[in-house]
Protein backbone atom coordinates (compact mmCIF):
# COMPACT_ATOMS: atom_id res chain seq x y z
CA UNK A 1 0.00 0.00 0.00
CA UNK A 2 1.20 3.42 -1.09
CA UNK A 3 -0.62 6.25 0.65
CA UNK A 4 -0.61 10.06 -1.15
CA UNK A 5 -1.97 12.16 1.91
CA UNK A 6 -2.87 16.10 1.57
CA UNK A 7 -0.18 16.27 -1.11
CA UNK A 8 0.69 19.13 -2.95
CA UNK A 9 3.66 20.83 -5.50
CA UNK A 10 4.55 23.59 -6.75
CA UNK A 11 7.41 24.98 -8.91
CA UNK A 12 7.95 28.90 -9.99
CA UNK A 13 8.28 29.18 -13.74
CA UNK A 14 8.76 32.59 -14.85
CA UNK A 15 7.46 34.09 -11.39
CA UNK A 16 4.48 32.46 -10.94
CA UNK A 17 3.59 29.46 -9.30
CA UNK A 18 2.28 26.40 -10.88
CA UNK A 19 0.85 23.95 -8.86
CA UNK A 20 1.71 20.70 -10.45
CA UNK A 21 -0.08 18.34 -7.31
CA UNK A 22 -3.12 19.64 -5.90
CA UNK A 23 -3.64 18.37 -2.43
CA UNK A 24 -3.76 15.12 -3.21
CA UNK A 25 -4.98 12.07 -1.21
CA UNK A 26 -5.12 8.84 -2.86
CA UNK A 27 -4.62 5.28 -1.84
CA UNK A 28 -2.34 2.94 -4.25
CA UNK A 29 -3.70 -0.57 -3.57
CA UNK A 30 -0.86 -3.34 -2.79
CA UNK A 31 0.26 -5.91 -5.46
CA UNK A 32 -1.01 -3.99 -8.46
CA UNK A 33 1.10 -2.08 -11.03
CA UNK A 34 -0.56 0.68 -11.76
CA UNK A 35 0.38 2.89 -15.15
CA UNK A 36 0.51 6.50 -14.39
CA UNK A 37 -1.30 8.53 -17.50
CA UNK A 38 -1.38 12.05 -18.17
CA UNK A 39 -0.71 15.17 -20.68
CA UNK A 40 2.76 16.00 -21.35
CA UNK A 41 3.72 18.44 -18.28
CA UNK A 42 0.70 16.93 -16.06
CA UNK A 43 3.26 15.96 -13.53
CA UNK A 44 3.73 12.50 -13.67
CA UNK A 45 7.56 12.55 -13.17
CA UNK A 46 7.23 14.64 -10.36
CA UNK A 47 4.87 12.90 -8.43
CA UNK A 48 6.73 9.81 -9.26
CA UNK A 49 10.20 11.46 -7.47
CA UNK A 50 8.28 12.58 -4.66
CA UNK A 51 7.03 9.09 -3.90
CA UNK A 52 10.64 7.69 -4.40
CA UNK A 53 11.23 10.29 -1.61
CA UNK A 54 14.32 12.58 -4.63
CA UNK A 55 11.73 15.34 -4.43
CA UNK A 56 9.88 17.06 -1.35
CA UNK A 57 6.26 18.26 -1.95
CA UNK A 58 5.32 21.71 -0.49
CA UNK A 59 3.24 19.99 2.17
CA UNK A 60 1.77 16.26 2.82
CA UNK A 61 3.24 12.75 3.05
CA UNK A 62 3.72 9.72 1.37
CA UNK A 63 3.03 6.94 3.90
CA UNK A 64 4.11 3.04 2.87
CA UNK A 65 3.82 -0.47 4.49
CA UNK A 66 6.49 -2.06 1.85
CA UNK A 67 9.95 -0.84 0.36
CA UNK A 68 9.88 1.73 -3.17
CA UNK A 69 12.61 1.57 -5.52
CA UNK A 70 13.71 5.05 -6.89
CA UNK A 71 12.58 5.87 -10.66
CA UNK A 72 14.02 2.44 -12.95
CA UNK A 73 17.22 3.29 -14.30
CA UNK A 74 17.53 6.85 -12.87
CA UNK A 75 21.40 7.51 -12.29
CA UNK A 76 21.50 11.66 -10.82
CA UNK A 77 22.59 10.54 -7.86
CA UNK A 78 25.44 8.68 -8.88
CA UNK A 79 28.88 10.42 -8.00
CA UNK A 80 31.25 10.91 -11.06
CA UNK A 81 34.21 10.68 -9.25
CA UNK A 82 33.60 7.05 -7.83
CA UNK A 83 33.83 4.13 -9.53
CA UNK A 84 30.86 1.86 -10.55
CA UNK A 85 31.56 -0.36 -7.78
CA UNK A 86 32.26 2.30 -5.45
CA UNK A 87 28.77 3.56 -6.33
CA UNK A 88 26.83 0.31 -6.27
CA UNK A 89 28.56 -0.15 -2.70
CA UNK A 90 27.30 3.36 -1.50
CA UNK A 91 23.65 2.19 -2.92
CA UNK A 92 23.51 -0.80 -0.96
CA UNK A 93 24.52 0.35 2.08
CA UNK A 94 21.56 2.89 2.11
CA UNK A 95 18.88 0.52 1.10
CA UNK A 96 20.51 -2.06 3.67
CA UNK A 97 21.17 -4.61 1.29
CA UNK A 98 24.59 -7.44 1.40
CA UNK A 99 27.05 -5.32 0.17
CA UNK A 100 28.87 -8.07 -2.00
CA UNK A 101 25.67 -9.34 -3.39
CA UNK A 102 24.94 -6.19 -5.11
CA UNK A 103 27.93 -5.69 -6.39
CA UNK A 104 28.75 -8.77 -7.84
CA UNK A 105 24.58 -8.78 -9.26
CA UNK A 106 25.45 -5.74 -10.92
CA UNK A 107 29.33 -6.56 -12.11
CA UNK A 108 27.33 -9.54 -14.02
CA UNK A 109 24.45 -7.81 -15.44
CA UNK A 110 26.45 -4.23 -16.89
CA UNK A 111 28.81 -6.51 -18.85
CA UNK A 112 31.34 -3.57 -18.23
CA UNK A 113 34.43 -5.22 -17.69
CA UNK A 114 37.49 -3.57 -16.57
CA UNK A 115 35.48 -0.07 -16.69
CA UNK A 116 33.11 -1.35 -13.75
CA UNK A 117 35.82 -0.48 -11.34
CA UNK A 118 36.42 3.12 -13.58
CA UNK A 119 34.93 6.24 -12.64
CA UNK A 120 31.51 6.89 -13.81
CA UNK A 121 33.03 10.41 -15.95
CA UNK A 122 34.67 7.98 -17.93
CA UNK A 123 31.64 5.88 -19.12
CA UNK A 124 29.79 6.58 -22.42
CA UNK A 125 25.78 7.08 -21.74
CA UNK A 126 25.61 3.22 -22.79
CA UNK A 127 27.55 2.48 -19.83
CA UNK A 128 26.03 4.63 -17.11
CA UNK A 129 22.48 3.21 -18.30
CA UNK A 130 23.48 -0.65 -18.40
CA UNK A 131 25.46 0.70 -14.19
CA UNK A 132 22.25 2.32 -13.47
CA UNK A 133 19.27 -0.27 -14.66
CA UNK A 134 21.87 -3.08 -13.01
CA UNK A 135 21.49 -1.42 -9.98
CA UNK A 136 18.04 -0.85 -9.78
CA UNK A 137 17.46 -4.90 -10.86
CA UNK A 138 19.53 -5.85 -8.17
CA UNK A 139 17.86 -4.70 -5.31
CA UNK A 140 14.36 -6.33 -4.83
CA UNK A 141 11.98 -4.01 -4.38
CA UNK A 142 8.16 -4.69 -3.16
CA UNK A 143 7.14 -1.19 -5.55
CA UNK A 144 9.07 -0.39 -8.76
CA UNK A 145 9.04 3.37 -10.09
CA UNK A 146 8.90 3.08 -14.36
CA UNK A 147 9.39 6.58 -16.06
CA UNK A 148 9.58 5.16 -19.40
CA UNK A 149 12.89 2.81 -18.98
CA UNK A 150 11.97 -0.69 -19.03
CA UNK A 151 15.41 -1.51 -21.27
CA UNK A 152 18.45 -0.22 -21.98
CA UNK A 153 21.69 -0.83 -24.28
CA UNK A 154 21.95 -2.38 -27.85
CA UNK A 155 19.35 -4.97 -28.93
CA UNK A 156 20.72 -7.85 -27.39
CA UNK A 157 21.34 -6.21 -23.85
CA UNK A 158 17.38 -4.64 -24.13
CA UNK A 159 16.34 -8.10 -24.79
CA UNK A 160 18.31 -9.11 -21.16
CA UNK A 161 16.99 -6.17 -19.51
CA UNK A 162 13.56 -7.20 -20.51
CA UNK A 163 13.58 -10.34 -18.99
CA UNK A 164 15.12 -9.49 -15.63
CA UNK A 165 12.35 -6.72 -15.27
CA UNK A 166 9.37 -9.15 -16.31
CA UNK A 167 10.84 -11.55 -13.63
CA UNK A 168 10.54 -8.71 -10.71
CA UNK A 169 7.30 -8.07 -11.59
CA UNK A 170 6.33 -11.80 -10.76
CA UNK A 171 6.54 -11.04 -7.41
CA UNK A 172 6.78 -6.95 -7.32
CA UNK A 173 4.27 -4.63 -8.46
CA UNK A 174 4.95 -0.67 -10.82
CA UNK A 175 3.84 2.46 -10.77
CA UNK A 176 4.75 3.08 -14.44
CA UNK A 177 4.76 6.27 -16.68
CA UNK A 178 5.53 4.99 -20.13
CA UNK A 179 3.98 6.22 -23.38
CA UNK A 180 4.32 3.19 -24.97
CA UNK A 181 0.84 2.06 -24.39
CA UNK A 182 2.03 -1.81 -25.78
CA UNK A 183 4.37 -1.87 -22.78
CA UNK A 184 1.62 -0.15 -20.43
CA UNK A 185 -0.78 -3.07 -20.93
CA UNK A 186 2.12 -6.14 -20.55
CA UNK A 187 2.98 -4.67 -17.31
CA UNK A 188 0.47 -3.11 -15.47
CA UNK A 189 -3.47 -4.04 -14.63
CA UNK A 190 -4.69 -0.89 -13.56
CA UNK A 191 -4.60 2.80 -13.98
CA UNK A 192 -4.29 6.44 -13.02
CA UNK A 193 -5.15 9.97 -14.79
CA UNK A 194 -3.15 12.71 -13.85
CA UNK A 195 -4.78 16.38 -14.72
CA UNK A 196 -4.19 19.64 -13.43
CA UNK A 197 -2.72 18.39 -10.19
CA UNK A 198 -5.74 15.45 -9.18
CA UNK A 199 -5.76 12.12 -10.01
CA UNK A 200 -8.71 9.15 -10.61
CA UNK A 201 -7.69 5.59 -10.04
CA UNK A 202 -9.30 3.17 -12.04
CA UNK A 203 -9.38 -0.24 -11.72
CA UNK A 204 -9.62 -1.34 -15.47
CA UNK A 205 -6.68 -0.70 -17.38
CA UNK A 206 -7.90 -0.21 -20.61
CA UNK A 207 -11.17 2.39 -19.52
CA UNK A 208 -8.11 4.41 -18.12
CA UNK A 209 -6.41 4.44 -21.61
CA UNK A 210 -9.06 5.03 -23.88
CA UNK A 211 -9.80 8.02 -21.53
CA UNK A 212 -6.45 9.03 -21.54
CA UNK A 213 -6.50 9.01 -25.38
CA UNK A 214 -9.82 10.92 -25.68
CA UNK A 215 -7.81 13.50 -23.47
CA UNK A 216 -4.87 14.02 -25.79
CA UNK A 217 -7.53 14.46 -29.18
Amino acid sequence: MIRLENLTKSFRIKGERKVVIDNLNLTLPSHTSLALLGRNGAGKSTLLEIIAGISRPDSGRIVTDGTISWPVGLGGSFHRDLTGAENVRFVARIYGVDTDDLVAFVEDFAELGKSYHMPVRSYSSGMRSRLTFGCSMGIKFDTYLVDEVTAVGDKTFKKKSRQIFAERMQTSSAIMVNHNLREVRKYCNAGIILEHGRAEYFDDLDEAIAIHETMLD
